[in-house]
């Protein structure tokens, strides 16, 4: 059972990251129908291989892994399935993975948009940049009413997928558990 467990992990974990980042890329949401299996299946997962204490570390990483992204899109700067993405993948890694996690991917959706911005600001220069960035709603003439941003306004606008962070923060230090043993394997640490 101990030789399985490895490979269930990485079978579920990998694939799953890999098709959220591509639906992610693809049609800018992550569907309820690709979330909600993996997230029974990692509770499945921490039961059948690891009891209660896999239950244990499998519902601290989801009140991490939900939780953090659940107040992200209450204030508006994370999408549904981004909470939904993180919060079964948390479910699998755990407590202290889902932080290693959302550091990581925190890192990298910085140093993406740091890089973006500048790029736009050389390429056609800051205040089209900000018009393109920035949803002010102001109307256009005056005694217009507000404009309602469209869900394509808002998809133009957005900068990066947080699948593809969250995907390649998981395989980053999957890749340094297994080169440099650190940090310590998910099922290890229970």
């Amino acid at each position: 059972m101990d030789q399985i467990q490895p490979v269930v992990f990485l079978v579920a974990v990998i694939g799953y990251t890999v098709a959220a980042t591509i639906w992610d890329q693809k049609f800018y949401k992550i569907p309820n129908k690709l979330t909600l299996p993996m997230f029974f299946a990692g509770w499945i997962y921490q039961g059948v291989f690891d009891q209660f204490a896999g239950l244990a570390t499998g519902g601290l990483g989801f009140l991490v892994g939900f939780g953090v992204l659940f107040l992200l899109w209450m204030i508006g700067t994370a999408g549904g399935g981004d909470v939904k993405l993180f919060g079964a993948l948390s479910v699998w890694m755990g407590f202290k993975w889902s932080l290693y996690i959302l550091i990581v991917s925190t890192f990298i959706v910085v140093l993406v948009t740091i890089c973006i911005v500048i790029g736009n600001v050389l390429m056609i220069g800051p205040k089209r940049m900000k018009k393109k960035m920035l949803a002010t709603g102001k109307p256009t003439k005056a005694g217009e009413k507000r404009k309602v941003e469209t869900v394509e306004e808002k998809q133009q606008r957005r900068i990066m997928a947080y699948a593809l962070p969250i995907a390649l923060a998981t395989w980053g230090l999957l890749a340094m558990a297994y080169t440099v043993n650190w940090p310590p394997l998910p099922w290890t640490l229970i």
